[in-house]
């Protein structure tokens, strides 16, 4: 994967949970809603470790607004409402790489 492609995905959304399985659920939507890079690159950075030291909290990021707009709308869909809540969005927090490159 690129770097172009870490940068183009800078619009993200930080979401607070108690449950680690809505995590799961999360980063797959992450990946469902994603259609302008590889999905895995948006939810970078959200192990179950991350998720902790954040205190359960994690961003997930997208190429465009669009993307993490469908992103939100499909997880308020098929999410209990208490299971999971926006924090906050950034139109200007690329993603980054979790390891170097092969």
């Amino acid at each position: 994967m690129s770097d172009d492609e870490y940068s183009r995905c800078k619009y993200s959304v930080t979401v607070h949970t108690d449950d680690l399985a809505v995590v799961h659920c999360l980063r797959a939507l992450c990946e469902f809603a994603e259609g302008g890079v590889k999905g895995q690159i948006g939810w970078g950075g959200t192990k179950r470790s991350e998720w902790e030291k954040a205190g359960n909290k994690i961003t997930l990021r997208f190429s465009s607004p669009a993307f993490r707009t469908t992103f939100v709308e499909q997880a308020k869909r098929l999410l209990p409402v208490s299971s999971w809540r926006e924090i906050a969005r950034n139109d200007n927090d690329p993603a980054h790489r979790q390891r170097p490159p092969h």
